[in-house]
């Protein structure tokens, strides 16, 4: 089971690119998650899956020399969620319906998600460095949090030119 939720129910065993296909299987679900329960529900899946990971990572790479293997995407899972809380809270908090698209913070919230990823800026490359199980997961989170932060700016920032 382990394995399973590591690889993310195969979405990391998907070439090329297997982070962006994990991001990519997120984004979908964190939609739908959105759509279901809104904000409150994708923030608890985010901390949910954050300590499942955490804990199938661990156990899924137990005596590997190197724990940040290409097909592990529970870690994406985890750091796209928490890049799509920001514009779900943001429309949670204008009290709009969850049926609502929030077009185009998602796809903001992907791209920047992916971008910090792959660049790893400051704490991102930091806690990757880290290296060992922690930093399998800690690097996707500093770049979740980054990429959420980054689409509200975006946000604001479009919204003033907007106006």
């Amino acid at each position: 089971m382990d394995r399973l939720l590591c690889i993310w129910f195969g979405a990391g065993l998907l070439r090329p690119a297997p982070g962006t296909w994990g991001s990519a299987v997120a984004v979908a679900l964190g939609l739908l998650i959105h759509r279901i329960g809104h904000f409150p529900l994708l923030a608890v899946a985010t901390g949910a899956v954050t300590l499942i990971g955490l804990r199938a990572v661990r156990r899924y790479t137990a005596g590997m020399a190197d724990p940040d293997r290409s097909e592990i995407v529970i870690d994406e899972v985890a750091g796209q969620w928490l890049a799509l809380c920001f514009p779900s809270a943001g429309f949670f908090l204008a009290g709009l319906p969850a049926s609502t698209f929030p077009y185009p913070g998602w796809i903001a919230a992907f791209l920047f998600f992916r971008l910090f990823d792959i660049w790893k800026p400051w704490l991102v490359g930091r806690a990757d460095r880290q290296g060992g199980v922690d930093g399998v997961m800690k690097d996707d989170l500093w770049a979740g949090l980054f990429a959420g932060i980054a689409t509200m700016i975006s946000a604001a920032v479009a919204h003033l030119v907007v106006m």
